[in-house]
């Protein structure tokens, strides 16, 4: 099977125990940290250190990483590369002579291999022009236009409140989903685990983690919480993580099951589910629809907006008899949190979560808000900008998105739960944690079902004090898929 590459990972997570060492640095400060919640913050953090003392509540601490420190690696980075290019250009280059490619018999030069093509028809669950190939749009007088160029295999633009999707690009297209997956991993699996249970880690648990996945650096014989292990899930798509949270959880296949399970509730019907993480398997796809529908979903629970909110936090390294833990400093991977890669944080970013392999490409689903109007934005394979491509192609559909707000008709809508009647109004989301109900939940009047759905992270967190609540409403209408079929 050909290696794997996952989520813009350092190198040393290219392989397994490399990535478990290559971290863990000594620690020496005992002060509390902090969270840091979205913003402008740029490049990889350095490992450092701070030490939790006895006494203090298990879980993983956070801080903010001073901006000399980020200055000091970019001065670093470009004092460095001018001597990379001098070594470079006095190495002599010998390029080997091309071939010329082969003619077709008459003459002409054979054509680049096509796009792959999406399916002429596909699932009409949520309307019917989202069933229809290509982009799905009704705009009205004074709308502007979409982006131009846009290379996304499949994108949607949704309210996150209203559930209306403004624009669509082949929303059911059934394409691997990398480690946006780890999304309904989160969704299904987060609220039976009481994020201060300890876990022992063994040999067992990480059994299965693919080559070239991308790693937090849990290692065995170590002892973490499960708030450790959420963080290392959702800041460095941390493979080993979610393995072990399976094992929590009853075991790879049990969790596939369940995952399964939650996906058919939520209506995410382009959906199958082979591996938790989202490591590429044959059979495992999603739909930038799907994507949506499961992040919505995720953000009514207030770990989850914790966890996929969060731009650094310190993990636990390693653990030796009488010596404090270590930990070292992780970083979302979401770039349009962080601006990393040398992308601009994007005012107002919530997460969710991003994702990238050799079969799936670049996948991210986003969540942001404006003014009053909250947006989620799923991007899957852009052919375009390399890694970055997938960022700047959901900043560009976030900034139509709101300059469109009220100037389009809704293409289709995304569905609520199944068992979403059933559900009594205005029953609070909850976390995890002691099955307390989220912060801000509230009943939505006008018949919806009403939620919390926080939303925090760069300028926003400033505004809002790191978190809000919405009235969050179902989209009124049918309650089967959409008034279609799975197709």
């Amino acid at each position: 099977m050909d290696q794997i590459t996952q989520d813009q990972a350092p190198n040393a997570a290219r392989n397994q125990d490399a990535v478990r060492l290559s971290f863990m640095s000594p620690v020496s400060d005992s002060s509390p940290g902090r969270t840091r919640r979205g913003g402008p913050y740029r490049g990889w953090l350095d490992p450092v250190g701070r030490s939790r003392t006895p006494g203090s509540p298990s879980g993983c601490t956070f801080t903010c990483v001073s901006a000399k420190k980020t200055a000091l690696t970019v001065l670093s980075a470009a004092l460095l590369a001018p001597a990379v290019l001098m070594a470079s250009a006095s190495a002599p280059v010998r390029a080997a002579p091309t071939p010329p490619p082969a003619a077709d018999g008459k003459g002409q030069l054979p054509k680049a291999p096509d796009a792959p093509a999406p399916p002429p028809s596909m699932s009409t669950v949520g309307g019917a022009r989202l069933g229809q190939p290509g982009t799905q749009v009704n705009p009205l007088p004074g709308a502007p236009a979409l982006p131009a160029n846009l290379s996304g295999r499949s994108w949607i633009v949704a309210d996150a409140e209203t559930g209306e999707v403004l624009a669509a690009h082949n929303a059911h297209w059934r394409l691997p989903p990398a480690s946006t997956l780890k999304m309904l991993f989160a969704d299904t699996v987060l609220p039976g685990l009481p994020k201060d249970q300890v876990h022992h880690v063994t040999d067992q648990d990480m059994d299965g983690v693919g080559p070239g996945s991308s790693l937090v650096g849990v290692k065995e014989d170590h002892d973490y919480t499960v708030h450790d292990l959420w963080l290392g899930v959702f800041l460095r798509s941390g493979n080993d993580a979610v393995h072990v949270l399976s094992a929590m959880n009853g075991g790879i296949d049990k969790t596939v099951k369940d995952m399964q399970a939650h996906a058919e509730e939520l209506q995410a019907l382009d959906t199958h589910v082979v591996s938790p993480d989202g490591y590429d398997a044959p059979e495992q796809v999603s739909s930038a629809y799907d994507l949506t529908l499961i992040a919505r979903s995720g953000l009514q629970k207030q770990d989850f907006r914790e966890y996929c909110g969060t731009a650094e936090a310190k993990f636990p390294g390693r653990q030796e008899a009488g010596r404090p833990r270590e930990y070292f400093e992780i970083q979302n991977t979401n770039r349009l949190m962080t601006g990393a890669g040398g992308i601009a944080p994007y005012k107002g970013i919530a997460g969710v979560k991003n994702g990238n392999t050799t079969m799936a490409g670049s996948t991210f689903t986003g969540a942001a808000q404006r003014g009053d109007k909250k947006l989620l934005v799923t991007v899957m394979n852009p052919d375009n900008g390399g890694l970055n491509g997938v960022y700047e192609e959901t900043a560009q559909l976030f900034d139509w998105g709101f300059a469109a707000a009220g100037k389009v008709k809704p293409v289709g809508e995304l569905v609520p739960p199944k068992s979403a009647d059933a559900t009594p109004l205005g029953s609070p989301a909850t976390s995890h944690e002691k099955g307390r109900p989220a912060a801000g939940a509230e009943a939505s009047g006008g018949g919806g079902l009403g939620t919390a759905l926080g939303i925090a992270g760069g300028a926003l967190a400033l505004l809002a004090g790191g978190a809000f609540a919405v009235n969050r409403r179902w989209p009124h209408g049918r309650r089967g898929p959409g008034g279609g079929t799975d197709g």
